[in-house]
C-alpha cells in the first residue's frame, strides 16, 4: 500500500530570514495483510529554498530483494539555475556526504567527498528506536505549564504504545479516526468550516505533484498564550497526564 501525504512543510529560519519548502517522498506500507509489516519511502525528496531558488533533490532508493538498496539515497544540490552544484550520497540512516560536481554531475577532479551528516546514537533500550529529539518532544517531563489538551503526548494511543500496550493502541487509533470522520460529517452537515487556531491561510498556492495546495502560516498567537500562561503566579499546577485528550470541535456528538 503506498500513501502520499498530501501537504507540505514550510519552515522559516529565523536568524536568516530563509524560507525552506519540503515536499516528502511517498511511503510504502509491506505486508499489510500477512507477514511482517514494514515501511519504505521510495521516490523523491525536494528541498526547495524559495529565497533563493535553490533546491536539493534527493531519490530514496527502494528495498530490493534480501534487502538490497535499502536506506540508500542519492541525489543533487541545484542552483536557481537549475544547474547541479553538489552530489550528495548516503544512508538516510547512517551518514550523508556530498562533494562538488560539474553541469554533468560528475564529480570535480581534485574535490573529494566529505561527510556533512551523521545519525546520533539511539536511546538504548528504544524497541521502537525513537530518537533522542524524538524522546523529548513526546515526554511529559519537558511538557509546558498548563499543557493544551490538544497535545499530542495526550493521545491514548500514543500512550499504549508507549506502553508497549499493541492491541490497545490500534483500537484507540481506530477510536480517534472514527470521531475524526463524525467531526468531518458534522461539520458539513452543518455548513461549518474548519478553522486552525494557531494558523492562518494565505493566499499563496504551492504546487505539489498531486495538486496545488493552500499556504497556511503560522500568526503567534500560541506564542502570546505561552507567554500569558509562563508569566502567570495564578496558573493552577495540575498532573499533565491526567488531563483529557480534547482536540474536537464539537463537545459532544451524540447532542449535535
Amino acid at each position: 500500500m503506498y500513501t502520499q501525504l498530501e501537504g507540505k512543510t514550510r519552515v522559516t529560519l529565523k536568524k536568516s530570514g530563509v524560507v525552506l519548502d519540503l515536499v516528502p517522498p511517498p511511503t510504502k506500507v509491506n505486508n499489510l495483510i500477512f507477514g511482517r509489516t514494514w515501511i519504505d519511502s521510495p521516490g523523491e525528496m525536494v528541498m526547495t529554498n524559495l529565497t533563493t531558488g535553490d533546491k536539493v533533490v534527493l531519490y530514496f532508493q527502494p528495498c530490493g530483494w534480501f534487502g538490497s538498496g535499502r536506506y540508500e539515497v542519492d541525489g543533487y544540490v541545484y542552483n536557481s539555475e537549475e544547474e547541479p552544484k553538489m552530489l550528495m550520497t548516503g544512508k538516510w540512516n547512517q551518514s550523508m556526504s556530498y562533494q562538488p560536481c560539474d553541469q554533468e554531475g560528475e564529480p570535480l577532479p581534485g574535490t573529494e567527498m566529505k561527510e556533512v551528516w551523521k545519525v546520533a546514537a539511539a536511546p538504548a533500550n528504544d524497541k521502537y528506536q525513537y530518537t533522542y529529539f524524538a524522546h523529548k518532544i513526546n515526554s511529559f517531563d519537558t511538557a509546558p505549564k498548563k499543557l493544551l489538551a490538544s497535545d499530542s503526548r495526550l493521545r491514548p494511543d500514543r500512550c499504549a504504545l508507549e506502553q508497549g500496550d499493541t492491541s490497545k493502541a490500534g483500537a484507540e487509533k481506530g477510536r480517534l479516526e472514527e470521531r475524526q470522520r463524525e467531526e468531518k460529517r458534522t461539520r458539513e452537515a452543518k455548513g461549518h468550516q474548519f478553522t486552525p487556531k494557531w494558523f492562518n491561510r494565505t493566499d499563496d498556492i504551492a504546487p505539489t505533484p498531486w495538486g496545488d495546495l493552500e499556504i497556511y502560516e503560522y500568526n503567534g498567537k500560541y506564542s502570546e498564550h505561552r507567554a500569558t500562561v509562563d508569566s502567570s503566579d495564578s496558573i493552577e499546577v495540575v498532573d499533565a497526564k491526567s488531563i483529557e485528550f480534547n482536540p474536537w470541535q464539537y463537545a459532544n456528538l451524540s447532542s449535535e
